[in-house]
C-alpha cells in the first residue's frame, strides 16, 4: 500500500506533480483538482496539504481548508515536524479568529502555544504566535503594548528571513498606530508591507490579507489617493488569478467606492453588484451588506428611491449599518424626523473618532435642514479636530465642506466662501467630481447673499454640468430650482408657511419657531418640508434666500 505523500503507480505522482506545478502558477482550480485526485490516489503528506489548503482558501471553500489544515497539522505530528504542526494550528486559529469563532480559535491558538513549549531551539514560529497576543492587546485597548508585541514578531521574522511574518506583523503595527493617532507613521508601514505583497514576496493568502487589509485601513482614514493605488494593484494581482474567489468580492467593494468618489457611476455599480455576488458565493455576509450599502448610495444620488430603499433594507439584513444612506434618503423624501432620529442613534452608538467622521457630514447637512444648527455647529467643530488629529487631505476636505454649510446657514456668507472654496479645491484635487460640484452651488448661495450675481451664475452652471454627466438628477432640480427666476407671489405658500419661512430666513430652529407661534415641533417641521417642496429647495439656506431674495422677510 502506498504510504502518505507517495502515489500509486496508476497516475497519483504525475497529479501531484501537476498539483504542485499548477499551485506555484496560481493555477487555484487546476491545482485544487489534481491535489484532491492525487489526495484521493494516496493521502497527501502535510506539506502538499497545505497546497491543497491554500488551493481551497483560494477559491472560497473556507470550511474545507479548515479541514485540510487539521489534517496537515496531524500529519506534521505524525512525522514529527512539530513546527510545521504549531503552523497549521495557528493559521487555523487565525481563519476562525477571522470569522468570529472564538471559541474554536482560542483552543486551536493554545494548542499552538502548547506545541511551541516542546520546541527547544529557537524558531520562527515563537512570533507567529506573538500575533494573537497583540490582537488581545488591541482588543483590550492597550495600543501600546500591542504595537510594541507587532514590533517584536516582525523583528524575529527578519532574523528568520521570513517574509511572511515580516510583511503580518509590519501590517498589523501599522493598524495600531493608525488607531493611535500617528498616521503617517503607521501608514508608512502598511507602505511597507505592500510593497512586499506586490513584489510576489509572499504566500497566496498573506498576499490577500496585506491587500485588503491596507487597503482597508487607507479608506478609514480617508486617504483615497493611496486606496486609488493600493485598489489598483489588488486589482491587477486577482486579475491574474482567474479562479480566485477569495479576496475578489472586497477588491470589488473598494472599487466601487472608489469609481464612485471618482465620478465613475455606471462602473462603480458595476462593480458593487459584483462585489455582492462574489461575497455572496464566499458566505461573507458583512462585506456583502457593505456591496448592498454601496449600490443604495449610488441609487440614492441618482433619485432612484425605490431601488436605494431596497438596498439599504439588504445592507441591513446582512448585518451593514444602512447610514448615513438611509438617514439622507429619508431627507431627500422629506422624511426630517426620521433622518435626524436615525442618524442621532448611528452616531450615539459610535466612540472611535474615524468611525464618528463617516456620519458627522450627513449630520451636520440633516442637522441645518432640520432646523438645529447649534447641533450643526458641534458635529461641524467635532469633524474639523478629527482631521486636524489625523491630517488626511479628503478628512480636510469634509470638514471644510461642513464648516462652510454652517457659517452660510447661520448667515455669514463671507466666511463660508473662505471654507467653500477650500473645500471644493480639496475635492477637485481628489478627482471628486460630485462634492466638488455641491460646494458649488454652497458657494454660489454666499454669492448670492453677497449681491455677486454673476458669481451665482458660474458656480451654479458649472455644477449643473458636472450633476447632468453624472446623472445626479435630484441635484439637477436643486440647481435649476436655484437658478430658475420667480415672482415674489409665485411661491405658492400659505399664510402659516410664509410665516415659518420668515422664521428660517433669520436663522430660528424648528423648536424656536414652534415656542413662537405656539404650535408643535412636528408640525413646524411638516410646514418646513411643505416649503422645500414648494419652492424647490432642499435647505433652509436656500429657502431664507429666497425669502430674501424676493422680499419676503
Amino acid at each position: 500500500m502506498a504510504g502518505p505523500g507517495s502515489a500509486d503507480a496508476g497516475g497519483g505522482v504525475a497529479l501531484l506533480e501537476a498539483g504542485r506545478r499548477s499551485y506555484s502558477a496560481a493555477a487555484w482550480q487546476e491545482a485544487y483538482a489534481s491535489l484532491s485526485a492525487a489526495d484521493a490516489a494516496s493521502p497527501l503528506a502535510a506539506a502538499d496539504l497545505e497546497f491543497l489548503a491554500t488551493a481551497a482558501s483560494m477559491l472560497g471553500r473556507d470550511d474545507e481548508w479548515l479541514t485540510l489544515l487539521e489534517r496537515a497539522h496531524h500529519g506534521y505530528l505524525e512525522a514529527d515536524e512539530t513546527t510545521g504542526a504549531i503552523r497549521c494550528a495557528f493559521w487555523s486559529g487565525v481563519r476562525l479568529m477571522r470569522g468570529g469563532e472564538i471559541g474554536r480559535a482560542t483552543a486551536w491558538l493554545a494548542r499552538a502555544e502548547r506545541l511551541l513549549e516542546r520546541v527547544e531551539a529557537d524558531c520562527v514560529e515563537r512570533g507567529y504566535l506573538l500575533l494573537p497576543q497583540m490582537f488581545q492587546h488591541e482588543a483590550e485597548g492597550d495600543l501600546e503594548t500591542a504595537a510594541a508585541t507587532a514590533r517584536a514578531a516582525a523583528e524575529i521574522g527578519r532574523h528568520f528571513d521570513d517574509s511572511d511574518l515580516v510583511a503580518l506583523a509590519t501590517h498589523e503595527q501599522g493598524h495600531v498606530l493608525i488607531r493611535l493617532g500617528r498616521v503617517r507613521e503607521g501608514l508608512g508601514l502598511l507602505d511597507d508591507a505592500m510593497l512586499a505583497a506586490t513584489a510576489g514576496a509572499l504566500s497566496p493568502y498573506v498576499t490577500g490579507i496585506v491587500y485588503c487589509g491596507t487597503i482597508a485601513a487607507c479608506q478609514e482614514v480617508y486617504e483615497l489617493r493611496r486606496a486609488s493605488e493600493w485598489t489598483a494593484a489588488l486589482s491587477a494581482w486577482c486579475a491574474d488569478q482567474p479562479d480566485l474567489l477569495a479576496f475578489t468580492g472586497n477588491c470589488l467593494v473598494h472599487r466601487a467606492e472608489i469609481m464612485q468618489l471618482r465620478g465613475a457611476w455606471p462602473d462603480a455599480l458595476e462593480e458593487a453588484r459584483r462585489a455582492g455576488d462574489r461575497l455572496a458565493r464566499a458566505e461573507n455576509e458583512r462585506a456583502a451588506g457593505e456591496a448592498c450599502y454601496r449600490k443604495g448610495e449610488l441609487h440614492r444620488l441618482q433619485g432612484e428611491v425605490t431601488a436605494a430603499e431596497e438596498a439599504y433594507k439588504e445592507a441591513s439584513r446582512l448585518g451593514y449599518e444602512p447610514h448615513p444612506g438611509l438617514a439622507l434618503l429619508r431627507l431627500a423624501q422629506g422624511r426630517g424626523d426620521a433622518a435626524v432620529a436615525a442618524i442621532r442613534r448611528v452616531l450615539a452608538e459610535r466612540t472611535e473618532p474615524l468611525k464618528r467622521a463617516r456620519l458627522l457630514p450627513a449630520y451636520v447637512e440633516i442637522a441645518l435642514a432640520a432646523g438645529e444648527p447649534d447641533e450643526a455647529r458641534i458635529a461641524c467643530v467635532e469633524l474639523e479636530e478629527i482631521a486636524a488629529s489625523f491630517e488626511t487631505r479628503m478628512l480636510d476636505g469634509m470638514a471644510a465642506h461642513a464648516r462652510g454649510a454652517v457659517d452660510l446657514a447661520a448667515g455669514e456668507p463671507r466666511t463660508a466662501l473662505v471654507a467653500l472654496r477650500r473645500a471644493a479645491e480639496v475635492w477637485q484635487d481628489l478627482g471628486a467630481p460630485y462634492e466638488a460640484a455641491c460646494a458649488r452651488v454652497l458657494t454660489a448661495l454666499a454669492c448670492r447673499a453677497l449681491g455677486d450675481d454673476d458669481g451665482v451664475s458660474f458656480e451654479l452652471e458649472a455644477a449643473r454640468e458636472v450633476f447632468e454627466r453624472l446623472g445626479a438628477a435630484p441635484d439637477v432640480a436643486w440647481v435649476e430650482s436655484l437658478a430658475r427666476p420667480a415672482a415674489a407671489d409665485d411661491h405658492g405658500l400659505t399664510h402659516r408657511e410664509l410665516e415659518v419661512l420668515r422664521m428660517v430666513a433669520t436663522g430660528k430652529s424648528n423648536r424656536e419657531i414652534a415656542s413662537e407661534l405656539v404650535i408643535s415641533e412636528h408640525t413646524v417641521a411638516r410646514h418646513v418640508q411643505n416649503i422645500f417642496q414648494k419652492l424647490r429647495v432642499s435647505s433652509r439656506t436656500a429657502a431664507g434666500a429666497f425669502a430674501f431674495e424676493h422680499d419676503l422677510v
